[in-house]
């Protein structure tokens, strides 16, 4: 079976490479979401340069977490080295120093430590036996040492920002995102599947950038097959993922479930006091943790609102898997083959797949400004929001690009299945969504309406005069610069 090349990471590529042929001793923190690629990323890289490697055994106690670890140092020693049953991690991290002494390695050594969080259970003496190998003898030395995990806001707050032995030790950061449209296509193509970009965006849509998810993709299969297959099937890598999916990353995950199912049901988003609400969460720090955890690991994005302040702030989920599965996965799971067809010919898809597509150019921004010819012109994007009252209606505006140069950018994302016209009421209502915005807002900024839609605008009387430029999905499949 041919291996899938690494696609993409070419910065992340160079930090690890930097690294390698640095002159000092080196610890890099690499952090992301499960299944996103991180052990590819590293193996990829550093291939057979690896000296030693563990990952953590989720759920496993601190004896087998031990007993795991020499048991590797036996596997690379190739039974070498005198092994013994370690009473604690420290005595741990100093047999490791040892097998890498007796090494005697002229080029650079490199440890790599997966899943860090698992390896680090309650109360176990991990990161204390981590900081002495580093601080007494790894810092030292020629060497690298990678350490990772899927539980971001873990990594983050234990090991990032440790107040102990670790504390300012992390040279180097890497924080592993799943793909871009542009990364998919790239992936897709390495795998020797040719979709079009219509296709592509379908699949983007249900499943995301994730690599893991995308790598159950099938060739001769169309985007709806594929969808059936893996996210409808008993037997699909998604089906049942959920479930898994947080439980994995966070303890008591209950509550980030419970703040991704509020999001779900509202696509404009929801400040803070109002995921409290919908959430059934009780108001303290705890909520502030959630959020945080969930905007590391990339469920969630806040969006600063124009004119506002950061307490008004919009979250949205802005996981493509975790929507569609809520919106479909979830209440279709005992349905025969072929449902996903059926699904997609109902309202709730429309809806779903509007609001699907805007998140997908939002987290794009870079690749639009690129197409507008504005990446080189300071810029700050944020949301738009005013409430409605009894007498005038609520004014919502997904993407303002307010620029220096006395510019806003007023992007209307619109998601068709064909080339997109413009009825009369159609332009009027973006007329009146300009005005209230001007007369709300008081800028004095030129005002630039810019409609994003799948395959353009098929210009007529009613587009004339309004719509400034029209961007389509290649916009956004762009590799930027």
């Amino acid at each position: 079976m041919k291996k899938t090349p690494l696609i993409g990471r070419i910065e992340e590529r160079k930090i690890l490479d930097m690294a390698l042929h640095s002159p000092k001793a080196e610890m890099i923190s690499i952090v992301g979401r499960r299944r996103v690629g991180k052990t590819f990323l590293v193996k990829s890289v550093y291939k057979n340069e690896i000296d030693f490697e563990i990952t953590g055994i989720q759920y496993a106690s601190r004896k087998e977490q031990l007993r795991n670890f020499m048991l590797q140092i036996a596997n690379f020693s190739k039974s070498n080295f005198p092994i013994t049953e370690p009473k604690d991690w420290l005595e741990a991290f100093y047999l490791l120093s040892k097998f890498l002494e007796a090494k005697q390695k002229k080029k650079k050594l490199v440890v790599f430590l997966d899943e860090l969080p698992w390896l680090s259970t309650h109360k176990s003496g991990f990161l204390k036996g981590l900081s002495y190998f580093w601080n007494s003898w790894a810092v030292n030395q020629d060497i690298v040492v990678v350490i990772c995990g899927s539980a971001a806001s873990w990594m983050i707050k234990k090991v990032v920002h440790h107040k102990g032995g670790l504390h300012n030790r992390i040279t180097r950061r890497i924080t592993l995102k799943p793909f871009n449209l542009s990364e998919t296509e790239n992936f897709l193509k390495a795998k020797s599947i040719n979709f079009d970009r219509y296709q592509i965006l379908h699949l983007y849509m249900a499943m995301g950038g994730v690599p893991h998810y995308l790598d159950e993709i099938e060739k001769g299969k169309s985007a709806a097959q594929n969808i059936n297959k893996i996210c409808f099937s008993e037997n699909g890598l998604l089906y049942d993922e959920f479930s898994k999916l947080y439980s994995s990353l966070f303890e008591n995950s209950e509550s980030h479930i419970a703040v991704i199912r509020a999001l779900a049901k509202k696509r404009k988003g929801l400040t803070r006091p109002e995921i409290v609400k919908n959430a059934g969460l009780s108001e303290g720090g705890g909520v502030a943790t959630v959020l945080e955890e969930l905007r590391h690991s990339g469920f969630i994005s806040m969006y600063y609102p124009f004119g506002k302040k950061k307490k008004d702030s919009l979250y949205r989920l802005t996981d493509e898997y975790s929507l569609f599965y809520l919106r479909f996965i979830e209440n279709n799971q005992n349905e025969k083959e072929g449902i996903w067809q059926q699904l997609s010919q109902q309202q709730s898809y429309k809806t779903w797949a509007g609001y699907a597509f805007e998140s997908i150019c939002l987290k794009h921004l870079p690749q639009i400004k690129q197409a507008l010819s504005i990446a080189g012109i300071y810029s700050t994007a944020s949301a738009f929001f005013k409430k409605g009252t009894a007498d005038k209606p609520g004014l919502q505006i997904d993407l303002l690009i307010d620029r220096s140069d006395h510019v806003i950018n007023v992007c209307e994302m619109k998601f068709y299945s064909g080339e997109m016209t413009l009825t009369k009421a159609m332009a009027k209502e973006l007329r009146d969504r300009i005005t209230r915005f001007k007369t709300t807002s008081k800028t004095r900024k030129q005002i630039f309406l810019i409609l994003i839609t799948t395959f353009g605008l098929q210009h007529n009387e009613h587009s004339l005069g309004l719509v400034d430029e029209v961007l389509t999905i290649e916009a956004l499949f762009r590799a930027t610069v």
